[in-house]
């Protein structure tokens, strides 16, 4: 059995905060309790990325959170074109970090691309499915 929700943000700022919010809502509705910091800071990462180089002005991006079993998949999609790469950069440069910590903290990581913008996918192992999840099986 799995289960999923997904919301839809405009390409503002205040929206990676938002963002945020709705993961950590999510999760703590969903009784998953361990990965939660992990995600949190992908959603951050990701959807700084999708508001400054993914989501085209006037346009939404969208995160997805799903649970299959013991993984926990956080999805965030928007409108631009490119293929994001991760990247290792110098001490000091002040950016390129964001889909590097998302590889790295994610036990298997991702792009899928579509007819217009791409998702990019973290996915993490959780001890264990949601209790109500597990009653439903």
């Amino acid at each position: 059995m799995s289960l999923s929700r997904q919301r839809c943000f405009s390409s503002g700022r205040d929206s990676v905060r938002s963002a945020r919010d709705f993961v950590r809502d999510v999760l703590a509705e969903w009784d998953v309790p361990d990965r939660r910091e992990d995600v949190r800071l992908c959603v951050s990462e990701l959807a700084t990325n999708a508001v400054l180089h993914g989501a085209q002005p006037g346009r939404e991006f969208s995160v997805r959170l799903s649970v299959e079993g013991l993984l926990l998949r956080l999805e965030v999609r928007d409108s631009g074109g490119g293929r994001p790469e991760v990247r290792s950069p110098d001490a000091d440069q002040c950016s390129g970090r964001g889909l590097r910590l998302a590889w790295e903290l994610a036990d298997d990581f991702g792009v899928t691309e579509h007819a217009v913008g791409k998702t990019v996918w973290p996915a993490f192992k959780i001890a264990s499915a949601p209790a109500w999840l597990r009653s439903r099986a």
